[in-house]
């Protein structure tokens, strides 16, 4: 059944390439992966092969990436995505040896894939579970883990009909957990090669952190801010829920300074954005000396400065939680800012912990934000304290990747 599931889901995906931007860039990415394995692949050289399923899984297994690249020269990285947000934007990662797209999981194609792949071992990143992949590694005697690991009861492994799809996680030699909870439900079923590591993602939030970049443009319009005593808000990964609810709480509260970097920058999108804005806006391209000076809101309109920007706030709203889920909320308050999102959080344990901690606060609607928001910008002492909890909470969590390498212990591996 399982099998057939995905033989309809390759099929879907061919019959919508030719309307379809992502279903095109993913058949023709996985069409290409086996010429890329052929040219690439050292016959005499050892993989160690990371599977990530998109863009943030591979910021999760990152740290680990590099850590043996830089520890474990003796090793090379293949390194593959299912999405091709994840692919395209992560092509020519330069600490792998090898990227490409990860065929559908039929048996015919994983045999192919991992006939001319040949790893050594192979490291799946938090979701995912590949049933004939899985199976066919076994079957290999190839060493298969999965890092920065999740579960909850509600997944198809702890159904009525989960049986068959426990048996795949016997495959893996070791599961790496980010909690408690996950462990003790494993238990329960008689998964015990299992330890609780946490979340690698910690460990890369620190190392972004460190690199992150300087933005003169930003800078200035940050400091004109604080000259007139303004709370700068940074909004990260928004979406047109989110910017319903709290642009119009900026357009009336002179007292708060944005920066918003919305998950979509089509022309449309930005063109809503400004729609809404009652106060001088601008977006980051445009900015000039001159212009700068007379704007309070900034919007970001282009990629890869986000993690960075979120240094320069005095709090940070997180998008997604109106839709499938929040997005990444570590990447702000790594430094030592509170956090609020929308209500769909449950699935991220960070901010389970971080809401229950005191350094996030998550909202339902435009009524709670405005509750939320005048909170935090009324009371000093409640604004600092909730950063302070944010920022010791990606400290204390942080050295996942360490642990789980010394499981692995790859010196004596092979």
């Amino acid at each position: 059944m399982y099998t057939l599931l995905i033989h309809l889901y390759a099929l879907c995906v061919e019959l919508l390439y030719p309307f379809h931007r992502k279903a095109r860039m993913m058949r023709f990415g996985q069409w290409r992966t086996n010429g890329i394995l052929r040219e690439k692949i050292d016959k005499n050289a050892k993989y160690i092969w990371f599977h990530a399923a998109s863009l943030g899984e591979f910021e999760q297994g990152r740290p680990m990436i590099e850590k043996i690249k830089k520890d474990y020269p003796e090793y090379k990285i293949l390194l593959t995505f299912f999405s091709s947000s994840g692919y395209e934007v992560r092509k020519n990662y330069g600490e792998a040896d090898v990227i490409c797209y990860l065929p559908f999981d039929t048996p015919y194609k994983v045999r192919k894939f991992l006939n001319l792949a040949n790893p050594v071992m192979a490291i799946f990143i938090k979701y995912e579970f590949w049933a004939n992949y899985l199976t066919e590694l076994h079957k290999r005697h190839i060493p298969t883990y999965i890092i920065s690991a999740i579960f909850r009861k509600e997944q198809p492994f702890f159904r009525w009909y989960g049986k068959p799809y426990r048996k795949v996680l016997s495959y893996y030699r070791h599961i790496f957990l980010q909690d408690e909870d996950s462990r003790k439900l494993l238990a329960a079923y008689g998964i015990t090669n299992t330890t609780v590591c946490g979340d690698t993602r910690f460990d890369r939030v620190l190392d972004v952190q460190k690199m992150a970049k300087n933005v003169p443009a930003i800078e200035e319009f940050v400091r004109l801010g604080k000259q007139k005593g303004q709370r700068i808000l940074i909004v990260g990964s928004s979406w047109p829920q989110d910017e319903e609810i709290l642009i119009p709480y900026f357009n009336a509260h002179p007292d708060i300074r944005l920066i918003i970097a919305p998950h979509e920058i089509d022309r449309e999108h930005l063109l809503y954005i400004q729609s809404l804005l009652k106060r001088p806006s601008i977006r980051l391209s445009d900015v000039n000396e001159k212009n700068i000076h007379t704007r309070e809101c900034l919007i970001m309109d282009g990629f890869g400065l986000l993690s960075s920007i979120y240094r320069y706030g005095d709090m940070a709203y997180i998008g997604g939680g109106f839709g499938a889920g929040i997005h990444n909320i570590t990447e702000a308050a790594v430094y030592g800012i509170p956090v609020v999102f929308g209500p769909k959080y449950q699935k991220f344990r960070e901010a389970r912990d971080l809401v229950a901690l005191g350094g996030a606060f998550p909202v339902t609607d435009e009524e709670t934000f405005t509750e939320q928001m005048n909170n935090l910008l009324t009371y000093q002492d409640l604004l600092a304290e909730a950063g302070h909890v944010a920022g010791e909470y990606i400290h204390t969590n942080a050295g996942a990747t360490d642990r789980i390498l010394q499981i692995i212990d790859l010196k004596s591996n092979f």
